[in-house]
Order: C-alpha cells, then structure tokens, then sequence
C-alpha cells in the first residue's frame, strides 16, 4: 500500500490524512508538538468547507454545531447597521449554514477519525528529500520512506522555505488580532463592527459561548501587561454586547498575535513527491474567513488528484495548478478587505463607511453576491 506522510497535525493536515486514508494511502501524521491540543480560538466553516467536508464523511457532525441565527453584518462602533443580512437568508442561497465552532471541536472530530496508529506526536521533521519522499526525523535517527509527502506545517513552514527558498517569506500584514472564547448565553446575532483601524467581531457558538475576535492597526510586536485591559481601552465604548463579553473575557484565555500573510503566490504548490498545503501554501489574512477553509478544501482536491497508485508527479502538478488557481484571488481578496480595515483618516473612513451603507440599500442580496466566488464551490 502506498504510504503518505503528513507533516503537521493542524486542520489542514488532519484533514488530507482523513481525505487520503479514504483513498487507500497508508498515512502516517507527524506532529512536533507533544498533544494536538489546537492553539487559537474559533474559526468559521463556511458552505465550500462543509461541502468539502461531506467528502469524508463528516459534515453533517460540523453543521449540527451551528448557532447564528438572526440578523448579521458590518456595524459602526455606536451600533449602527451598515449591511447587514440574516443567517437564514445565507443558508438559503448557499445551501449550507457558516458554522462558528471552536478549533478545538474540529480538531477533536478530524483527530477522532484516525486510523489506529497514524498520529505521532512529539515528532519534529528535520527535512524532506522532494526527489525521493525520505522524511527525516530529528532527535532520533531514523528516516521515513513515503511516496508522498503532505506538508502542512503552518505559516511558518520549514519544508515551504526548503523547497523555494528564494521566495519572499510572509508579511506583516499591518494589524496585530485578539481572541477569545466568552461564556454569554443569549448573543445569537453574528456582527463585524468597523471603527477607525479597529475591528471587533462577535460570533455566538453552541453552549452558550461567543467567540469574540479584534484587529488593531499598529506596529508589529506590541504587547500589553493585561491583553483584556487593553480591548477594554480600545473597545469599551463600542456598541452592546461588546463590553459585556469584555468584562466577562477571562483575560487568561485572550489570545493576541500579530498576523502575516504571502502577497506573492508561491510559483507551485509542489516538487517531486511533496505537497504544501493551508498556511504553508497560502497564508492569508483571517478577513474573509478561509483560512482554515481552504485547507480543507486542499485536503480533499490532493486527496482526488493524487492517486496510490504509481507515479504522483502527474497528480501533484493537477492539484497545484487547481489549487493556484483557487486560492490566489482569495488571498488578494482577503488582503485588499484588510487594508481597508487599517484606515484610520476619518475623511478616508467616512467614505469607506459611505460606499458599504449606499451598498447596503440596494438590500441583503447584494452582500450575499459577494460571497458567491467563494462559497459555491464543490468538490
């Protein structure tokens, strides 16, 4: 049986194990960190990553988590609506639902789908042979023969560096992020509030917890002694509930981090017998939501394209050209959409606020156009 090494336990690559173990690859995931236990806080899965996610089975167990309902959209920071549609009229027109979850309940559904024996954790990669598909382990001495190699070890992946290393490396993409996981039974909306070089976000999960998420437009490397005193300095005036989730945020749990993202597509997704895939393919920016969508969707197209049997070359070529393809405008997209959240000139800002209220009269479908590029897609 042919046999796939996946580099990196994240959603991208549990997903391709999922995806190629349907395939009757032998897979083997390596993991460097000692447990899979996700880092990060809640993510979206939208219509095109839940379709993807039928492929291996496990999309009706995803969409049983969904829990938006009611209005949602783009607000100002004393309330005001400036588009808005519902959660109704999205799934209606997508057939899906975006489901909120926390990464570490799709984590805890992809991991608990692996064939006996397949993750190794504790496990870090020294370096891959694209010519031969020989992983070696470092700490141990010992290599990994495989006749095709997934990596998917995130936005700062190694492997990515090795095989194109003259490309430039990721960007700061000019605003560091928040988030959180608030106990506040009750929110069912879903809002994105835009401020000047401020974002807040609000997207209620099951049980009565909302995942709560901001951008600030500042220089790299900025830290606070207290992360939750800090979103209470920049977002405590704003419109409910902010303040309520703000105050009840333990500030143990706020994450913050600086976010990067590749402006230049790398030239294949691609060489000998390796894949990249997510982040170590095509970091973006988190202002569409696709980030760990397009992971997914990678997974499943490798898995298809890619077949056990003989020669990879030719499959692995198909997946970068499709995948290439797929993913650079929603990169640019998603880039474009944050430098439009960083304007801080009020003059630039009211005519930024302008154009997506006038927007906004012309009714709900007009914003759910915008999504049609990226959420009707099918495996």
């Amino acid at each position: 049986m042919a046999h796939a090494v996946v580099i990196g336990a994240g959603i991208g690559g549990l997903t391709a194990a999922l995806a190629l173990a349907r395939k009757d690859w032998s897979v083997t995931v390596l993991e460097q960190a000692a447990s899979i236990e996700p880092v990060g806080a809640g993510l979206a899965v939208a219509p095109n990553a839940l379709r993807a996610l039928d492929v291996i089975g496990l999309g009706d167990e995803v969409r049983k988590l969904s829990a938006i309902q009611g209005q949602s959209g783009i607000r100002l920071p004393a309330g005001r609506w400036l588009s808005r549609t519902t959660a109704e009229d999205a799934a209606a027109r997508y057939g899906d639902p975006i489901v909120l979850l926390t990464r570490s309940a799709l984590v805890d559904i992809l991991a608990g789908r692996l064939p006996q024996g397949a993750l190794r954790v504790s496990t870090r990669v020294e370096s891959v042979d694209p010519a031969t598909g020989r992983v070696t382990v470092s700490g141990a001495a010992e290599t990994i023969e495989a006749d095709l190699v997934v990596a998917a070890d995130g936005i700062r992946s190694r492997i990515r560096s090795a095989l194109f290393p003259a490309h430039p490396a990721p960007v700061y993409a000019g605003v560091t992020s928040w988030r959180a996981i608030v106990p506040l039974p009750g929110v069912t909306g879903a809002s994105e509030t835009w401020g000047r070089g401020l974002i807040f976000g609000v997207m209620p999960l099951a049980g009565g917890q909302v995942y709560c998420y901001a951008t600030a437009a500042v220089p790299a490397g900025l830290r606070a002694a207290d992360e939750r005193d800090e979103l209470l300095r920049l977002f405590g005036r704003w419109h409910d509930p902010i303040p309520a989730l703000l105050d009840a945020a333990d500030p143990a749990t706020v994450l913050r981090h600086d976010i990067h993202c590749l402006d230049a597509p790398l030239p294949a997704f691609h060489a000998g017998r390796v894949a990249l895939l997510g982040d170590a393919a095509h970091p973006m920016t988190p202002n569409l939501g696709q980030g760990a969508c397009q992971a997914i969707e990678d997974a499943v197209v490798l898995a298809e394209r890619v077949s056990p049997h003989g020669d990879p070359a030719a499959g692995l070529a198909v997946y970068s050209r499709e995948r290439l393809a797929r993913t650079t405008p929603i990169v640019r997209r998603s880039r474009a959409i944050g430098r439009l959240t960083r304007w801080r000139n009020p003059s630039a800002v009211a005519l930024r606020d302008g154009a997506m209220r006038a927007a906004g009269w012309f009714g709900p479908g007009l914003a759910l156009r915008q999504g049609d590029q990226i959420f009707t897609w099918s495996p």
